[in-house]
C-alpha cells in the first residue's frame, strides 16, 4: 500500500469529533475536488506492507480508533480491505472517508464510513458518486455534503430527502468548505460558507442534519499537516 502520512490527533469531523485517533492517509485521488485540503496526496507515497502499518498502528496504542483516508482510499482496496478486518478482529474501531465513487459493498460491515457525497460546488468530481451505494449504507455510516453555497446546501437537502437517508446512516454531516488559501488564523472568516448562514437554513427547512466542522482546523492553524 502507499501511505502519504500516518499519525495519532483527534477527530476532526464526524460524530467522532474531539475523540483521539490514529489516521493512516493513503496516497492517490482520481477526483478533483475544487475546495480539495489534501492536493499532496494525488501522488507519490511511500510503500508500506500491511504487516508494517499494523505495527505503526500498534505503536500508537492505547488509542483504539483508526481512520483510513486519503486520497481515496478504496483506490487500494484490494491490500486494505483485508487490513481493515485484521483492525476489527484485534477490536480496534475503525473509520473510512471516501467519495462513495468506488463500490462499497465489500467493506466490512463494522467499519464506519464516512462517505462525501460531492455537490456541485466540487466542480469536476460532480457528479461522481455510485448510486448503488446507497444499499452498502447502514446505522453505523454518516453521509457527508461539503458545502460552498446555496446551491449546494439545496443539492444536499434534495438529495437527503430523497434518498431518506436519515433512515439509512447514523448521520448526515453538513461541511462547510474551506478556502484552499486561508490566513494562519483559526477563524471561520476561512470558510467559503458561513456556518451561521448555514444553520439557518438547516433551520428553516427542519432538515434532520447535523452541522460538522473541521475542528483540527481551529485547534491549529488551517492548512497544517499531520493533524
Amino acid at each position: 500500500m502507499y501511505l502519504i502520512e500516518l499519525y495519532k490527533s483527534v477527530q476532526g469531523e464526524s460524530t467522532f469529533a474531539g475523540v483521539p485517533c490514529i489516521f493512516v492517509r493513503l496516497a492517490g485521488c482520481n477526483l478533483r475536488c475544487a475546495w480539495c485540503d489534501s492536493t499532496y496526496t494525488f501522488t507519490g507515497g511511500t510503500a508500506f506492507t500491511s504487516e508494517r502499518i499494523l505495527a505503526e498502528i500498534e505503536a500508537l496504542r492505547p488509542c483504539r480508533l483508526v481512520e483510513f483516508t486519503g486520497g481515496e482510499p478504496m483506490l487500494q482496496a484490494r491490500e486494505l480491505l483485508p487490513l481493515m478486518q485484521v483492525l476489527l478482529d484485534r477490536e480496534y474501531e475503525v473509520m473510512m472517508e471516501t467519495s462513495g465513487e468506488r463500490p462499497l459493498g465489500e467493506v466490512p460491515r463494522a467499519v464506519h464510513k464516512i462517505v462525501d457525497v460531492k455537490c456541485p460546488g466540487a466542480g469536476a468530481a460532480f457528479p461522481s458518486f455510485r448510486m448503488e451505494n446507497l444499499d452498502a449504507l447502514t446505522g453505523n455510516d454518516e453521509v457527508k455534503f461539503v458545502l460552498s453555497s446555496r446551491r449546494d446546501y439545496e443539492f444536499a437537502r434534495d438529495f437527503t430527502r430523497e434518498h431518506d437517508l436519515a433512515a439509512k446512516v447514523g448521520a448526515i454531516l453538513l461541511s462547510p468548505a474551506f478556502s484552499q488559501a486561508p490566513s494562519p488564523l483559526r477563524i471561520a472568516d476561512n470558510m467559503t460558507l458561513d456556518p451561521r448562514e448555514l444553520v439557518e437554513w438547516m433551520l428553516e427547512d427542519g432538515l434532520p442534519a447535523r452541522l460538522s466542522l473541521q475542528i483540527h482546523k481551529f485547534i491549529w492553524e488551517p492548512m497544517r499537516k499531520g493533524v
